[in-house]
């Protein structure tokens, strides 16, 4: 016999995880159950990161963690976008003579961090320049495409550095242990560039980084092991 009392509670809870499904967080725009803002702690890295994301990454991913840094981050830029040789706030900051651009991608052709000395990272950052690093944030291949279309973009001196361990994305299967979130590249290239900026390392402020990243995770695993459909909570 039907339990009439149980019916109408999981009813009311459907309804309710319904409601904060299509409601959304006005700053992160994850669903209102979801939101990490409680967790951002806003900090200065010295480095004015520029974070081009694919439309992908808002359309198909839930966990935008280029977003997320951009929110973490003060004086970051972020942009949506595939093509980016004729975006006018793109080429702006290429033009601004006080700054020096980079981009961090891997490659032969990147500057290696992580075999770098201090005083090898320190001579990439000419004096009284500010350094400001574009970072692609999208799958492999999207990221390949936008960097070899933006001409802007693909003359740029690279970074990149090899990964101290494997990624924290546990809810998100990445193409080799080695590939890291947006979140994580930018708080790793933060603790190998900090010679070069005058960033305090003892401080630890960029480990924020890395700290709302994990919230994010952890309530993303819990949602999935919960036993409601993904899609309801908005996983992926």
């Amino acid at each position: 016999e039907m339990n009439i009392e149980q019916y109408r509670k999981n009813q009311n809870e459907w309804r309710h995880q319904a409601r904060q499904y299509r409601q959304r967080c006005g700053q992160c725009l994850q669903p209102v159950f979801a939101c990490y803002c409680r967790h951002l702690v806003a900090f200065e890295p010295n480095i004015d990161f520029v974070i081009l994301t694919h439309p992908i990454e808002i359309k198909r991913r839930r966990i935008a963690t280029g977003r997320m840094a951009h929110l973490s981050l003060k004086n970051s830029h972020f942009m949506m976008g595939s093509l980016f040789e004729r975006d006018k706030r793109v080429n702006l900051l290429l033009r601004e003579g006080h700054r020096h651009c980079v981009m961090l991608y891997p490659g032969r052709h990147s500057a290696n961090l992580s075999a770098m000395s201090a005083d090898g990272i320190k001579s990439l950052v000419p004096l009284a320049k500010k350094l400001t690093v574009f970072v692609i944030d999208g799958t492999w291949s999207t990221a390949k495409k936008t960097v070899n279309q933006s001409a802007n973009l693909n003359t740029l001196p690279r970074i990149c550095f090899i990964p101290p361990g494997p990624s924290n994305f546990r809810v998100r299967q990445q193409p080799r242990p080695d590939y890291y979130s947006t979140i994580e590249a930018i708080h790793h290239t933060i603790e190998l560039l900090a010679p070069a900026v005058g960033f305090d390392l003892t401080a630890r402020a960029h480990d924020q980084l890395l700290f709302v990243f994990s919230q994010m995770v952890e309530k993303q695993l819990l949602l999935a092991n919960s036993g409601k459909p993904s899609r309801r909570r908005g996983f992926s």
